[in-house]
């Protein structure tokens, strides 16, 4: 190829990089709390907070609006999207529907590798949350590690790369709203237990089952965030 068409080729890729990694660190604080919902994300203060060009922090934000994480104000810029029971509500119907039939399609083509990554997955988050006895929260990057691990490893077999991205892009959306729920677990011996549950249905291949006891599981977030009854 020649040096006048590697270098554009070169130019995009560090162009990407640099947008991927402005979208990262944008959604690390987002998540985290640092950039509050519905605060305003200006562009000059974020090239200062971030080192990084104007150019590639507005193609970052543009990609966290594809995920919801962010909302366009018109000519005015971004802002951190709102959190709301509306906003929960969507996200746990969407995941519902995605992960139910992610599931039954895992518990069909799941091998043994498959079953045995669930358990390594689970016993990796116990051993964590014996370790850190009841102080264990989201926010901890070991734990969020482990905790959308195991997840994902439910799901790993369904043989559907569209159904796993989805699947990471709403579990990442409802992480604000799933540490407001885990500061008040005080058991990790009944958390560890509800997951369990979750890995032993799964793996006896109890399609039904398993979808029911997901549902429920993702349905958690909602009822203790936003208690029925208590919407206003």
């Amino acid at each position: 190829m020649p040096a006048s068409e590697r270098q554009p080729n070169r130019l995009m890729t560090e162009a990407a990089t640099l947008s991927e990694r402005a979208a990262l660190l944008v959604e690390q604080d987002i998540l985290a709390g640092h950039l509050a919902p519905g605060s305003r994300l200006g562009i000059i203060d974020l090239v200062q907070r971030y080192e990084i060009g104007a150019t590639p922090l507005r193609e970052g934000l543009s990609r966290l609006m594809s995920r919801g994480l962010i909302v366009g104000i018109g000519q005015r810029g971004f802002r951190v999207a709102d959190i709301s029971r509306e906003d929960l509500l969507d996200i746990t119907t969407m995941r519902t529907a995605v992960e139910i039939e992610a599931i039954r399609l895992a518990i069909v083509n799941g091998d043994d590798a498959w079953e045995a990554g669930i358990l390594s997955a689970l016993h990796q988050m116990r051993r964590h949350i014996e370790r850190t006895g009841d102080e264990f929260r989201e926010g901890a990057e070991d734990f969020d590690r482990l905790h959308k691990g195991f997840h994902t490893a439910l799901l790993a077999a369904c043989g559907s790369k569209r159904l796993l991205a989805a699947h990471s892009d709403l579990y990442d959306q409802a992480y604000r709203y799933r540490r407001v729920m885990m500061r008040s677990v005080d058991s990790g011996k009944k958390f560890v237990r509800a997951h369990q549950l979750l890995a032993d249905r799964i793996i006896a291949r109890d399609i039904p089952g398993s979808q029911a006891m997901l549902t429920s599981h993702l349905r958690s977030t909602m009822d203790f965030v936003y208690p029925p009854g208590n919407e206003s």
